[in-house]
């Protein structure tokens, strides 16, 4: 049987066939028909989590599972994963705002609740103003999200990018606001809290652009400020320069847990940027610190640009850091954007089918590939009976993912479809964002499958597309 979901993805509506298959489906390749296609074990993976997303936070709780957000635009989407890598086909849930350019959502756990901060206008950007909602139940993808309202000083001037975090005890809020009512310099201030959703002192500014890679764009811009507290120092990443070009970078600012937070000494900031383009990946902002399932590993989770020069059309990626002595973070340079690397400590292994290995028909067929992870790619599925055909074996019944690495650089379109089956069943959309051919993103699914082989079919949709693989990942499960 079949049942279907309505999903968003890459900003489109549609229905996303959720299979439910046995060994009596009529459409399923039996063992005596078919031969399971090549396929090997990996735990390498190329660094895109979500192919279309700005603005990441990420937060592992103490039940295990990840927590995280992103901007969407009039509505506040939450994600839930037991992985990092699985983030883009997880459960997830919107939640309503009531009104226009959401930005910067984060969600936190405070004081036994759950709180969603995020700033929001009324179509007008100079209305820009900050706000947070709650939720006491145990699970934030259940219960009820209640909004608290616009969390400000008494200054109420434009501000967007807040985050909450505790030192000693004591709640404090950092957010990135305007000096007075122009759009001239984005300042990073920061306001003692007496409780997750007020603000109890006057604004402190500890922050602004300063040094030359802050203020070569105008205007000038230091934002989404995120905190880390490791042993006795108060990292706080920041991004500066201009969000929409490829100079974005990363800074930080340290303060001591011994010191009064709200005196700007306090505070001292890096002169050059931590975490700036390199490799191919351009324009890396916005960040978030987690750890791997395990907790063995650190792991930075941040917004770039897909392509030179794309500007605020932008993905998601995540990469392994370590700390200096000093208790800072060492974020060394991005990953190159065709480096495969090890996935995160206790995740699942993955199994993967190079493309190439597929049975073509329709005209369809491999090509070689100057940035595949075997050198071929699987391609030229151009006509409309143009397909690549596998068949997948699955260990034992259970939801999967099905992550393909996926490129497009279809003219004169953003987004591209291939059209994927399931033994058989009928298609539903495979997005593929626009980045280029051979600048290779990533597209998911979640397939719900039994025990046994199946048949995955990808066919002629909407532009055009190519997978270099796809990895088949067991959901919630940690080996």
């Amino acid at each position: 049987m079949k049942s279907y979901r309505l999903i968003i993805k890459g900003g489109f509506l549609f229905i996303m066939a959720v299979l439910i298959l046995s060994s009596s489906y009529t459409g399923m390749a039996s063992a005596d028909k078919a031969h399971t296609s090549k396929s090997n074990s990996t735990k390498k993976f190329y660094s895109v989590i979500m192919q279309d997303g700005a603005d990441p936070w990420m937060y592992k709780h103490s039940d295990g599972f990840y927590y995280f957000t992103k901007t969407t635009g009039n509505n506040v989407t939450i994600w839930k994963s037991s992985t990092i890598t699985g983030i883009d086909a997880a459960e997830k849930r919107e939640i309503a705002t009531g009104g226009q350019n959401v930005w910067a959502p984060e969600i936190h756990y405070l004081q036994g609740a759950w709180y969603i901060y995020y700033a929001k206008d009324d179509g007008d950007n100079a209305n820009h103003r900050m706000y947070v909602m709650e939720n006491t139940s145990a699970n934030p993808m259940q219960g009820t999200w209640t909004d608290k309202g616009q969390i400000t000083d008494a200054t109420n001037r434009w501000g967007i990018d807040g985050t909450a975090f505790e030192v000693k005890g004591q709640l404090y809020y950092i957010w990135s606001g305007w000096e007075g009512s122009e759009n001239v310099s984005q300042r990073l201030y920061i306001a003692r809290m007496s409780n997750p959703w007020t603000i109890s002192s006057e604004r402190v500014e500890i922050a602004h652009p300063e040094y030359a890679w802050e203020t070569n764009h105008q205007p000038n811009v230091n934002e989404g400020p995120q905190v880390y507290v490791k042993g006795r120092t108060i990292n706080l990443l920041y991004s500066a320069s201009g969000s929409w070009t490829n100079d974005y970078s990363l800074g930080l600012i340290t303060a001591d847990t011994r010191s009064d937070l709200l005196k700007p000494s306090s505070w001292n900031k890096k002169d050059k940027p931590v975490f700036a383009s390199a490799n191919g990946v351009y324009g890396p902002g916005h960040a978030s610190l987690t750890t791997s399932p395990d907790g063995r590993e650190d792991w930075i989770i941040y917004h770039a640009a897909k392509f030179d020069g794309s500007g605020w059309n932008r993905e998601i990626r995540a990469q392994e850091f370590d700390w200096n002595r000093d208790g800072t973070p060492d974020l060394d340079e991005p990953i190159a954007a065709n480096e495969q690397v090890s996935l995160p400590s206790g995740e699942p292994k993955h199994t993967r089918y190079e493309a190439e290995h597929a049975v073509f028909g329709g005209g369809a067929y491999a090509s070689s590939s100057e940035n595949g992870s075997r050198g071929s790619k699987a391609g030229h599925i151009d006509q409309p009976d143009s397909y690549a055909e596998y068949t997948i074996k699955i260990p034992a019944d259970g939801q999967y993912i099905l992550s393909a690495r996926t490129a497009n650089g279809t003219t004169g379109m953003d987004w591209s479809t291939l059209m994927l089956s399931v033994d058989g069943a009928a298609p539903t959309p495979f997005y593929i964002t626009n980045k280029g051919w051979e600048n290779w993103g990533l597209s998911t699914q979640l397939l719900v499958l039994d025990r046994g082989q199946h048949t995955i079919r990808f066919s002629k949709g909407d532009g055009y597309g190519e997978i270099d693989f796809f990895d088949i990942v067991p959901v919630n499960s940690r080996k």
